[in-house]
């Protein structure tokens, strides 16, 4: 059957080394017998060995041309449930598995892997496992400690529920067409957090306003969530001479708390 053509708006960089796809597919063993997603599986190089589990596998696919080549290769007409023609980032993920929870993996589109990543943490109670292969940057940041260049909005959001492993490092040299970045594979594991201890949605925002201005000591980048009288700036000098890449997530925890206190 006809090739896929790899197609530069959906972000295509097919794998070609089977060796890393099977290492890419057994990193969903660290959570066994759940189902598992395969997102953009593109000609199947991963999927063929997800396949080969013995636990129940679904993959979801933009490209329709890569839907009727998976159609007519790995999946024929008896197995065509596994596949879904459609957008991930617009899916209802309660309805894959009847509400079952699930493994997310998939060599993701680098263009929206984080955005891949924001709907993982709006429906971590149904993945406690998520693996995959991304840009070696955003791997990076993903996995960056406080104190580190790399650490940042995703670092936070992510480690607040989930820990977070770099795997191993893939070179461009593997891909057709070869991305001008290394790639990078990752597994996060749901850690055991229920609550935060906060507002969510404003420790969300605070994240975000503090590292949009990460140069800027806190007392500065906070001054757009709150009044320029609140006792906050007076109250908590010392925290408010840090800079956002200093803070571990429990002191995220805390200042958010700290600003909630101090609202109009």
């Amino acid at each position: 059957m006809k090739q896929v053509r790899p197609k530069k708006n959906l972000g295509q960089h097919f794998l070609t080394d089977l060796s890393i796809a099977k290492r890419i597919a057994d990193t969903v063993d660290a959570c066994p017998d759940l189902p598992v997603l395969e997102v953009g599986p593109g000609m199947g190089v991963l999927t063929q060995y997800l396949a080969e589990k013995p636990r129940p596998l679904r993959v979801v696919e933009i490209d329709s041309e890569s839907v009727a080549y998976l159609k007519g290769t790995l999946f024929r007409e008896e197995r065509n449930d596994v596949i879904i023609e459609g957008d991930f980032l617009r899916m209802d993920l309660q309805e894959l598995f009847s509400g079952q929870q699930f493994v997310l993996t998939g060599n993701y589109p680098y263009d929206i892997s984080s955005q891949i990543f924001f709907k993982m943490l709006d429906n971590r109670d149904l993945i406690p496992c998520c693996t995959g292969m991304i840009q070696h940057e955003v791997a990076q940041r993903m996995a960056a400690q406080p104190g580190t260049k790399q650490y940042g909005i995703l670092s936070v959001l992510i480690q607040a529920w989930y820990d977070v492993e770099y795997l191993f490092t893939v070179p461009p040299s593997v891909f057709n067409p070869p991305p001008k970045v290394q790639s990078a594979v990752i597994r996060m594991t749901r850690n055991e957090v229920t609550r935060l201890g906060c507002d969510e949605e404003l420790f969300k925002r605070v994240v975000k306003a503090t590292f949009n201005q990460r140069r800027k000591m806190l007392r500065v980048s906070l001054r757009q969530l709150l009044p320029p009288d609140a006792p906050f700036f007076t109250l908590h000098a010392d925290l408010l001479t840090r800079r956002p890449e200093q803070l571990s997530i429990a002191e995220f925890v805390q200042l958010t708390n700290f600003v909630d206190a101090n609202l109009a």
